[in-house]
């Protein structure tokens, strides 16, 4: 959200002076080209020119900085546009100070920046000058995000302002990122642009909100605000406009970025700016949203939501067209009123709050022989921590293609264990034995500070993590007890070992495989192995591989050529997947051709399923892998991936993105049926999102009937 709403600025208006001012007066930029249209806003200079590294004082087109505390510097590595940006690098006072000229009456800065730590205290003022004296003018402390530059800060500078104080307070050597400042005169607010932007994401069942399209209306100037006072569209291109609820328009602020931590309440109901009629009741599927909203200067985002029913078509599509824009009483052009893509439907199956959990994350899905989707998850009851803590693997099965799920049911648990932080069981990875049907669920105990950080060598609970699997003989209907594998396949020096997480495979010839995980001693690092465990009795006893990379983690497995394991690798060099192939079950592994180059990844799980041996058992080529596609955090793009060459290549027109927003990125695929694909994702818009993609999208022409097979 803007750091100053337009009812800020309403409320400091009637004190701005437009005496002296011309509409033709130019404003100022600093550190290269703001985002507006207008060409005033887009002047080069300031950090543009400067020499990088620290500095006590620096001219630029908007006057002279100065560093008055602290210490800041000129960096490239960061930046929103241009080649430089300025880092204001924290400690108990990082302050820097602008003057300029005055703008000869009110005016209004604006800058974007980015918080530079997640640490406390964080502190990031404003304060502004005006007849040589300082008056603090905004506290955007709480309003600043890490990552990306997200964050506009504006304010309303009174008339005479001729200084600006910057201040930040933070972690030494954090601090906090600024970029395209910009002072600009008052005048009379005109439009300068309107366009639609439709950033790819679900619409979920089980979502009151769901934006699907964003109506920008740029503005210019501060001087009688306008208002916007209707949007008018249509649902042409939805395939049943009669199974969406509601359909309502909001106001966003002025980014497209939104938090989906609780997806229904990323709009208050002060933001709402009116609604439609229900679209069954509208045979135009034309619909008038009226309101009356103040415009802040530059951008501000109205979105289109709607609600879809609790059976709406999981394989439906939703898009809107805008038709016409109205402010101040006059229709405004929109630039390009239906831009691609059309959005997919999906199912929000856990979000904040469900269940009484206050978190869910790591997804695992598989497809029984009966058919059936087996989910499970951890239910971070407390929190998005990971363990130690409060975590237990919850299980959610759908019998008719993940359109409709059973009740969350906690399958693995040690207890409340308050006194353990939590004693919690989690980092699920689930398989399906394709002979006997059964499924085997894997799971890290924590029992006291025995995860990631805290676990140690040894083979007892009070000394490290513990390797806990739970079966089900009745299709995922119940579980038994758990069973504690950790003496059987972990090496006492090891400070940990556990599971994927995701899923695991069966082998052509029967065998069971889990990708798993383990840290060195701590004389050699606790430096972490990806690896595989392997049973060759139904799950009775297991085996464990050599490490296949060193500083690797959660990988994926599947079966290539008969006997032929490829393990692909969450890399902590980042960047993109380590590749590995093993034909005698882990004992050694070979770099595959595509280790470190096909697939880009922001250091995160990532899914890997092998369509032919999913649907026959039988190797076919054709592999899906899923991840945030985007090289560096933070992570989003939840993307789809296919090969059809067992992984030698992964070309661009067979990726499809499901879902560009933020989110913590952990996904896993099945086949849902011979045409179906199902993902299961941490997304943008709910911690569990579920959703369903024809095969035939992923490979054109497929001649898959529909039908799963077996063996």
């Amino acid at each position: 959200m803007p750091i100053l709403t337009p009812l800020a600025v309403l409320a400091v208006a009637p004190q701005l002076d437009s005496v002296g001012l011309a509409s033709g007066v130019p404003s100022l930029a600093s550190g290269g080209h703001a985002q507006g249209r207008a060409a005033e806003a887009q002047v080069d200079g300031g950090f543009e020119g400067a020499r990088l590294g620290p500095f006590s004082e620096l001219a630029s087109t908007l006057g002279t900085w100065r560093v008055t505390h602290g210490v800041a510097a000129i960096q490239s590595e960061h930046v929103r546009s241009g080649a430089r940006s300025l880092h204001l690098t924290g400690g108990e006072r990082c302050e820097v100070e602008l003057d300029f000229e005055d703008l000869g009456g009110a005016g209004r800065v604006s800058l974007w920046a980015e918080r530079w730590t997640r640490a406390a205290p964080f502190e990031f003022t404003l304060a502004v000058r005006v007849g040589g004296e300082w008056s603090a003018l905004l506290d955007a402390s709480d309003e600043v995000v890490i990552g990306g530059f997200r964050t506009e800060v504006s304010a309303v500078l009174p008339r005479g302002a001729d200084g600006l104080r910057v201040r930040c307070t933070s972690p030494p050597g954090k601090g906090v990122l600024i970029d395209d400042v910009v002072l600009e005169p008052a005048r009379p607010m005109v439009i300068v642009g309107c366009r639609a932007r439709q950033p790819v994401s679900p619409v979920l069942v089980g979502n009151d909100l769901n934006p699907i399209l964003a109506v920008e209306v740029e503005t210019r100037g501060l001087l009688a605000p306008l208002e916007l006072e209707a949007i008018r569209f249509d649902l042409g291109g939805t395939s049943s406009p009669d199974q969406l609820q509601r359909v309502e328009v909001f106001q966003g602020g002025s980014s497209l970025e939104l938090s989906y931590d609780r997806p229904d309440e990323v709009f208050g109901e002060g933001d709402r700016f009116g609604a439609a009629r229900r679209p069954g009741e509208d045979p135009s599927r034309v619909y008038t949203v009226r309101g009356r909203r103040a415009l802040a200067p530059g951008r501000n985002v109205f979105w289109i939501s709607v609600a879809p029913s609790a059976d709406a078509d999981l394989d439906g599509r939703v898009d809107a067209r805008v038709q016409s824009v109205t402010v101040g009483g006059a229709e405004v052009q929109v630039e390009d009123p239906s831009p691609d893509p059309v959005q997919r439907l999906g199912l929000a199956l856990r979000s904040a709050g469900s269940g009484g959990s206050r978190a869910y994350r790591i997804p695992g899905l598989v497809t029984t022989p009966r058919g059936t989707l087996i989910a499970v998850y951890d239910i971070r009851w407390n929190g998005w921590g990971d363990l130690p803590g409060r975590i237990d693997v919850g299980c959610s099965r759908s019998e008719d293609g993940g359109r409709s799920w059973s009740p969350m049911e906690v399958i693995m648990s040690q207890g409340p264990g308050e006194g353990w932080r939590g004693d919690g069981v989690g980092d699920p990875a689930v398989l399906v034995d394709r002979e006997r049907g059964h499924v085997h669920v894997l799971a890290a105990w924590s029992h006291g500070d025995r995860a990631w950080r805290g676990s140690g060598p040894g083979l007892a609970p009070e000394e490290t993590g513990q390797l806990m699997l739970a079966t089900s003989t009745d299709d995922g209907r119940s579980f038994g007890p758990l069973r504690n594998l950790t003496g059987m396949v972990k090496d006492a020096a090891w400070s940990y070992l556990l599971q994927g997480p995701g899923r695991g495979i069966t082998m052509g010839d029967g065998r069971l495989v889990f990708p798993a995980q383990y840290q060195l001693s701590p004389g050699e690092g606790r430096t972490p192995h990806s690896t595989v465990l392997v049973s060759a009795d139904g799950g009775e006893t297991w085996s464990i591989g050599v490490g296949a990379r060193a500083d690797t983690t959660e990988s994926a497995v599947v079966e290539l050529a008969d006997g032929e394991l490829m393990l692909n690798m969450r890399d902590n060099r980042g960047g993109s997947r380590a590749v590995h192939t093993s034909v005698d079950g882990g004992v050694t592994w070979q770099a595959h051709g595509s280790s470190r180059s096909a697939l880009t990844e922001p250091v995160c799980m990532a899914s890997l399923i092998h369509v032919g041996r999913e649907l026959t058992g039988e190797a076919d080529g054709r592999l899906l892998f899923s991840n945030p596609a985007v090289p560096a955090a933070p992570r989003r793009r939840m993307t789809i991936r296919a090969s059809s060459d067992g992984g030698a290549s992964w070309p661009e027109e067979r990726w499809l993105l499901l879902d560009e927003g933020k989110s913590a990125g952990y996904s896993c695929l099945t086949m849902i049926d011979g045409a179906t694909v199902g993902i299961l994702y941490e997304g943008s818009r709910a911690h569990m999102t579920f959703q369903r993609v024809p095969l035939s999208e992923l490979f054109p022409g497929s001649l898959d009937d529909g039908s799963r097979g077996g063996r």
